[in-house]
């Protein structure tokens, strides 16, 4: 096979030969390497149109609506299996055999305490500190506990550490919840299914027993799994960024939960329940709508659309189904705050204008919902989110490192002073 290349010239001459690689799926990529040695550098902030690494693990074709993980389309690994299986295939490469993911299981109970330290570091806290602000102290914290597995140059200690983030994520999210609230804290109980110890934690009490619905089980691990990667991302990227330092495991993902933090990536479906109570009223939709069709107007529909979705998001199809399967279980199709959700949804999926530019409801716009209608407090969803995309992050942290690999050093166009003469007292 012939190799392609592309060719730039500047100011009409000085041509540069710059090779062109292919991947398995998606655009092909210029590969600007050379380019520093001709005292040139490209200029992409944002880095939207820059490959920064090379990965097989998450694949997205925001054009069709396309979300594939190691191969397998989203949607068919939310039919057809679970959060952990999902773990499994994002780290490992393969979905795991019916005895690999006994053992994978079974791994991951044996993960979920934490150290007693642990709950005193957290008891350190405001009473009312955010659990995310929490939830990076903490994550950060583990590599003060964890000494037997910060070798990042060996495998098998690189692979205790992601089940050890993997297992402990919801114990510790649920501890921060706890220590929001006031409530002692509830320890892990092993008999239970991921999403549904996780929930015991949550909601349990060591007064009374809290027992799960199947229904809510469901669509938390649903939650997990549809957030367990999205390619690079923010946070995916900071994670990969601060892990080509050297940095131990712990203090990458601490990095990637900072990054997830802010509201333009993490807090999608907080904006919607801020959304919703801000319009309040089924008859307040029409006004609404028309107040984000304003360009002039600085209120957006949020949970609507997708940066890097221009069709559909495939996710929320299935977070639909999960939406409207909890609400009827709670019975909670009447509340007026759900009732106003559905009906936004209904007029925006039929408005010409939502329809022409493909402003369909995303996955924020459904699990902001379901999160609200188990009674989760708006300041644990993106705790949540972090939770589940532990394994994402952890996963391209382990395939940078398991290859060769550079620490990150962006380059800038400098705009500031040229040499200053410092001035003369």
């Amino acid at each position: 096979m012939t190799k392609r290349s592309a060719k730039l010239s500047v100011d009409g001459k000085a041509v540069i030969e710059l090779p062109i690689h292919e991947g398995s799926l998606g655009y092909d990529v210029i590969d600007i390497g050379r380019l520093g040695g001709n005292g040139l550098f490209t200029y992409d902030p944002g880095f939207s149109s820059t490959a920064a690494c090379q990965s097989d693990i998450t694949y997205i074709d925001g054009e069709n609506g396309v979300l594939l993980h190691r191969g397998y389309p989203i949607e068919v690994l939310a039919e057809k299996s679970d959060y952990l299986e999902v773990c499994y295939l994002l780290f490992e490469g393969n979905l795991p055999t019916a005895d690999q993911k006994v053992d994978f299981e079974r791994t991951i109970r044996y993960h979920t305490m934490v150290n007693r330290s642990i709950e005193l570091f957290i008891s350190g806290f405001r009473y009312d500190a955010h659990p995310m602000a929490m939830l990076c102290g903490l994550v950060g914290a583990m590599s003060s506990f964890y000494h037997d597995s910060l070798d990042i140059t060996d495998q098998q200690q690189r692979t205790i550490s992601a089940h050890r983030l993997i297992a402990k994520m919801p114990t510790m999210a649920a501890m921060c919840h706890k220590h929001y609230i006031g409530q002692p804290y509830v320890y892990p109980d092993n008999s239970l299914s991921y999403a549904e110890n996780f929930l015991h934690m949550m909601f349990g009490t060591p007064c009374e027993e809290y027992e799960v619905h199947p229904a809510l089980t469901k669509a938390m691990d649903r939650i997990f799994l549809l957030h367990a990667d999205h390619e690079q991302n923010a946070s995916t990227s900071t994670v990969r960024l601060a892990g080509s330092s050297g940095a131990n495991p712990f203090a990458c993902i601490a990095a990637g939960i900072a990054a997830l933090w802010g509201p333009a990536h993490g807090g999608a479906n907080e904006a919607v329940l801020n959304m919703l109570n801000e319009i309040g009223d089924e008859k307040n939709i029409p006004k609404y709508l028309k107040r984000a069709k304003d360009k002039q107007d600085p209120f957006r529909l949020m949970g609507f659309g997708h940066r890097v979705y221009k069709n559909h998001d495939p996710r929320a199809t299935v977070m639909r189904e999960s939406c409207d399967e909890v609400l009827s279980v709670l019975g909670l199709e009447n509340d007026p705050l759900f009732k106003l959700a559905k009906k936004l949804e209904q007029i925006a999926l039929e408005d010409d204008y939502f329809v022409e530019k493909k402003l369909y409801p995303n996955v924020d716009f459904y699990s902001g919902i379901i999160l609200k209608a188990i009674g989760i407090p708006v300041e644990m969803f993106t705790v949540i989110f972090a939770t589940g995309r532990t394994v994402g992050w952890i996963s391209h942290w382990n395939e940078m490192i398991s290859n060769p690999y550079r620490i990150g050093r962006p380059r800038q166009l400098y705009t500031g002073a040229k040499t200053r003469e410092f001035p003369e007292v």
